[in-house]
C-alpha cells in the first residue's frame, strides 16, 4: 500500500488534470489513510479505500494508453518512411535511366545531361512559363506592353507590311471554282465568299491559298485574330510585294506532261505556261517591279514542278518552296528563299494522351516504295526492315482508305520513317508531326521549315543515308531509345505541332504566321541589296 505522501502526491496530480475536485484534500473526516470526497463522512470511512484503489487503477490504465499511443505513432512513422524510401528508389532508377549517355550512340538528340536543367524542363512542358519570352515550343513570342499577346490585326501590330497586286481571278481564286464571276470581280467581298481549296492530295501544296487568304483579310473590318503580315495600299510603304498566283493549282490543273526515257519532265505549251508568261508581262509593267527588278517580291511555288517554264525569269524573287530538290542553286537557295511546310493530309491528333506502351508499333512506313532519283534508298531499306519485329513497312495508296490506314498506323507507332523520295522532302514528315509519331528522317539534303527557330533534333531522329544502309543500324538504334527518352521527344513534338497547322482564321504562331515570320527575317538582307544597287544610280542617269 502506498504511503500517505505518495497518495497525496497522486491526488494533487489528478486534481491538476481535472480528474478530482479541487477541495478534496480539505475534508479531514476520513482519517490519514483515506482520500475523502466532499460527501465522505465518518460512517462512510470503510468505503473510501476501495475508491482510492479505483482511482489508482484508472491512473495506471491512462499511463498504459499513453505508452500504446506513442508506440502507434512510431509504427506509423516507420511505415511512412518505408514507402518514401521505396518511391525514392523508383525515381532514382528513372533518373539514372534518363541520364544514361551510353544508351543513344550517334543519335541526334539533345545532350542527355541537359535534360534535367530548368530550361529543358520548361521547353519540354514539365515546367510552365509565362506568356512571352520563350514558350514551351522554343519559339520567341513577342508580347505587348500589357504582357499579353497582341490582339487584332493592324499596321502597327504586324511585323510585315505587304503590298498585294490586284491580279485577275484567273491567277488565284478563279482556279478553284467551276465558273468565274462574269462581273470580273478581283477579290471576294466577304470572307464567306472565299472558295475552298482543292481536296485530296492537292491540299499538301496549298500554302499559296492560306497566305493569300490571310493577307487579303488582314485589313478587312472586324478581323479579330492577330496577324504577322498586314496589307498596305501603297507599295512604297511595303516591305515586300506579294504576287497572288496559285502556281501549284495551275500546275495540277493545267499542265500537260511528257515523260522521257531518262525520267525527265517536259511541259508543252500548256495553259499553265501561258499564265506564267502573262504574269511576267504584267509584273514588268508595274513600278514596284521596275524599281527592284523583283528582288522585294514574294511568289509561292510550293509544288516541286511549279513555274517550271519561267523560273529563270523570276530568279530574283523570294520563293516560298517545299524544298530545293528541283532548282538550280542560282535560282533558288536557302539564303534567298523560304521553306514552308506541307499541309498535312492526316487529321491532327487532338487530345493525344498516348504513352510509350500504348504505341505498340516501333517503326511505321506506308507509301510508295519504288521511287526514282534520290528515292532508291526506299527499296533498299524496305528489304532490310520489312521482316523486323515491330516494323510496319508497306506500300500504300493515296485514296481515302490509304489515308485512314495511315492515320491509325501513325497514331499507334512510336516512330515514323521519313525517307527521301523524288525530292528531299515529302508530306509524310508533316503527317508524322500531326500524328505525334516521332519522325525518323533519312534524307541528307533536306531543308526544314523554320529551322532557324526550331531545333528539330529535340523532336526528330536524324540518320545519315550511309549509316541507314548498314545492317541492323536503324532497328538497333531505335530499340536503344528508352521510354524516358522517347517521351521527351514526344512531348516536344506535341508542343511544336501547332507551328505546322494551316488554317483560317489563323492562330498565333501557326504555319501561316510562321511563314510570314521567316519572310520577315529576310527583309533586312533584301533592303541591303536594294540599297547597294542604288550606289551608282545617279551616275547612270547622267
Amino acid at each position: 500500500m502506498a504511503t500517505v505522501g505518495e497518495q497525496t502526491f497522486r491526488t494533487e496530480k489528478m486534481m491538476k488534470r481535472g480528474l478530482l475536485p479541487s477541495n478534496v484534500l480539505e475534508h479531514q473526516n476520513c482519517g490519514p489513510n483515506c482520500i475523502s470526497f466532499p460527501a465522505c463522512s465518518v460512517e462512510a470511512k470503510s468505503t473510501c479505500q476501495p475508491r482510492f484503489r479505483l482511482l489508482r487503477g484508472y491512473e495506471e490504465w491512462a499511463a498504459r494508453n499513453h505508452i500504446l499511443a506513442i508506440f502507434s505513432l512510431l509504427a506509423i512513422f516507420a511505415l511512412s518512411c518505408t514507402f518514401m524510401f521505396a518511391d525514392s528508389m523508383r525515381r532514382s532508377t528513372e533518373i539514372i535511366e534518363e541520364i544514361d549517355t551510353h544508351s543513344l550512340p550517334k543519335l541526334s538528340l539533345p545532350d542527355q545531361n541537359s535534360w534535367a536543367t530548368e530550361n529543358s524542363l520548361k521547353r519540354s512542358g514539365l515546367l510552365s512559363e509565362e506568356v512571352g519570352g520563350s514558350d514551351s515550343d522554343g519559339v520567341a513570342h513577342p508580347v505587348g506592353g500589357d504582357g499579353k499577346v497582341p490582339f487584332g490585326c493592324n499596321d502597327k501590330s504586324a511585323t510585315l507590311k505587304l503590298f498585294m497586286y490586284d491580279l485577275p481571278p484567273e491567277f488565284h481564286y478563279g482556279m478553284l471554282v467551276a465558273q468565274t464571276d462574269s462581273r470580273k470581280q478581283t477579290w471576294p467581298k466577304n470572307v464567306t465568299d472565299i472558295p475552298p481549296y482543292l481536296g485530296g492530295l492537292y491540299k499538301q501544296h496549298s500554302p499559296e491559298y492560306w497566305l493569300t487568304t490571310d493577307l487579303l483579310t488582314s485589313n478587312m473590318a472586324g478581323r479579330q485574330s492577330a496577324c504577322t503580315a498586314f496589307r498596305v495600299s501603297d507599295w512604297k510603304a511595303a516591305d515586300y510585294m506579294f504576287v497572288p498566283f496559285f502556281a501549284s493549282v495551275a500546275y495540277n490543273k493545267y499542265t500537260k506532261t511528257e515523260h522521257h526515257a531518262g525520267g525527265e519532265l517536259d511541259l508543252v505549251g500548256d495553259k499553265n505556261q501561258k499564265l506564267q508568261e502573262k504574269l511576267l508581262e504584267y509584273l514588268k509593267q508595274q513600278p514596284a517591279w521596275q524599281a527592284s527588278d523583283g528582288c522585294d517580291h514574294i511568289l509561292v511555288m510550293h509544288h516541286p514542278n511549279s513555274m517550271h517554264a519561267m523560273r529563270d525569269s523570276f530568279r530574283n524573287v523570294l520563293f516560298v518552296l517545299a524544298d530545293f530538290g528541283r532548282y538550280p542553286p542560282d535560282v533558288a537557295n536557302v539564303e534567298k528563299d523560304v521553306v514552308a511546310p506541307y499541309k498535312h493530309i492526316i487529321p491532327s491528333f487532338d487530345n493525344d494522351s498516348s504513352s510509350f506502351e500504348d504505341r505498340e508499333t516501333l517503326l511505321f512506313f506506308q507509301g510508295t516504295i519504288v521511287r526514282k532519283q534520290g528515292g532508291v534508298i526506299r527499296q533498299q531499306l524496305y528489304e532490310m526492315l520489312k521482316d523486323e519485329e515491330g516494323v510496319h513497312f508497306e506500300e500504300g495508296s493515296s485514296g481515302s482508305e490509304g489515308v485512314h490506314s495511315a492515320t491509325s498506323g501513325m497514331r499507334g507507332s512510336k516512330f515514323c520513317l521519313n525517307i527521301a523520295g523524288d525530292t528531299p522532302s515529302s508530306n509524310r514528315l508533316f503527317d508524322s508531326i500531326a500524328s505525334h509519331c516521332v519522325p525518323v528522317i533519312i534524307s541528307d539534303d533536306i531543308e526544314l521549315p523554320f529551322e532557324d527557330e526550331l531545333d528539330y533534333s529535340e523532336f526528330c531522329v536524324f540518320i545519315k543515308s550511309e549509316d541507314a544502309l548498314k545492317e541492323k543500324y536503324v532497328i538497333n538504334l531505335l530499340r536503344s531509345i528508352t521510354r524516358v527518352q522517347w517521351t521527351f521527344l514526344w512531348k516536344r513534338l506535341k508542343a511544336v505541332a501547332r507551328h505546322f497547322e494551316y488554317q483560317h482564321p489563323t492562330k498565333p504562331y501557326d504555319a501561316v504566321n510562321m511563314v510570314w515570320r521567316a519572310i520577315a527575317r529576310r527583309a533586312p538582307s533584301v533592303k541591303l541589296l536594294l540599297h547597294k544597287k542604288r550606289h551608282f544610280l545617279r551616275s547612270l542617269q547622267n
